[in-house]
């Protein structure tokens, strides 16, 4: 896996969200990495779907190499990318869970709740997400099974 500072990550959140993205846009960009914010871009009210498309739509397509979305709950902006056929992502709130996701389900975009988890845990969560390799193996066979078309 390429280091943080050579990624492309593409990052989207709600209004419940934008601080968080924000802070966690901050960190990705002091560690290097090429940050693409596909909004919101202010905390006024917004609806998650009309940032998680464009982000979904910009890993899905190779634009970005991974993709972190983020809204009150992770809930929303979470169903919504994963609408996207090539997207597999994890809601995660804990570092383990997101190693987890990137070990055993090759996820492509971590999903954060904004309202649920500090900064910190957020930040900490961020890193080992990137930094976690795909274990492959028997993990590649179950994510195989995931498309409803090929």
């Amino acid at each position: 896996m390429k280091p943080v500072y050579q990624l492309s990550i593409g990052i989207a959140s709600d209004h419940a969200g934008f601080d968080l993205k924000n802070a966690v846009r901050n960190y990705l960009e002091q560690l290097g990495a090429s940050v693409y914010d596909y909004g919101a871009h202010s905390n006024a009210r917004s609806d998650y779907a009309d940032y998680a498309h464009p982000l979904a739509a910009s890993v899905e397509g190779g634009a970005c190499d991974f993709g972190i979305a983020i809204c009150g709950s992770g809930n929303g902006i979470n169903m919504t990318v994963n609408k996207h056929q090539g997207i597999r992502a994890a809601l995660c709130w804990t570092a383990e869970i997101g190693a987890l996701a990137r070990k055993h389900n090759n996820a492509n975009i971590l999903s954060l709740p904004a309202r649920f988890i500090s900064e910190e845990v957020a930040l900490e969560t961020v890193k080992i997400f990137l930094e976690t390799d795909f274990e492959g193996g028997r993990h590649q066979e179950r994510i195989e099974k995931i498309p409803l078309c090929k």
